[in-house]
């Protein structure tokens, strides 16, 4: 979808604006992610409804869709809106899969580390005394990645 939208943008801005944009937002995102400033991502901040366990596998499809794209969740990084911005303004439309294909698994990493290490809350430990470390690096590995992605385009 975002693929489909960021054909307007695409085909109407100058490419040079399109990548002073998006540069000026990885650089943000980066500070965000790095802890040098705070702001808020937009995000969807709401719980699993009531009326989901109601609805048999087909709530819990739409459920696990509205999770797994980002429209029904808590955005504690601002990575995935930059990989959106990406594909809105600078990633020609057969890539934007493939950067689709790499936040789908990474959406997928932390609920299979979740329920893969224990169900006595260890994980949660484990990742506050990590996420000083990995938080930074990830956001190093993905504004690096689209970056170096970018420029061989």
């Amino acid at each position: 979808m975002a693929a489909v939208v960021g054909a307007l943008p695409q085909a109407l801005l100058p490419a040079p604006v399109r990548w002073v944009v998006f540069g000026a937002s990885g650089l943000a995102v980066l500070g965000r992610e790095l802890g040098l400033w705070r702001f808020r991502v937009p995000e969807n901040a709401r719980l699993v409804p009531e009326r989901v366990q109601h609805m048999g596998e087909w709530g819990a499809l739409q459920f696990g869709f509205e999770m797994g794209t980002g429209m029904r969740t808590y955005s504690p990084s601002a990575l995935p809106h930059l990989a959106l911005l990406a594909i809105v303004l600078v990633v020609p439309f057969p890539a934007a899969f493939v950067v689709a294909a790499g936040f789908a698994l990474g959406r997928l990493a932390m609920p299979l580390l979740s329920n893969g290490w224990s169900d006595d809350g260890s994980w949660t430990r484990l990742w506050a005394r990590a996420e000083p470390v990995v938080r930074p690096l990830l956001a190093l590995t993905c504004v690096g990645a689209l970056t170096v992605a970018m420029l061989h385009v």
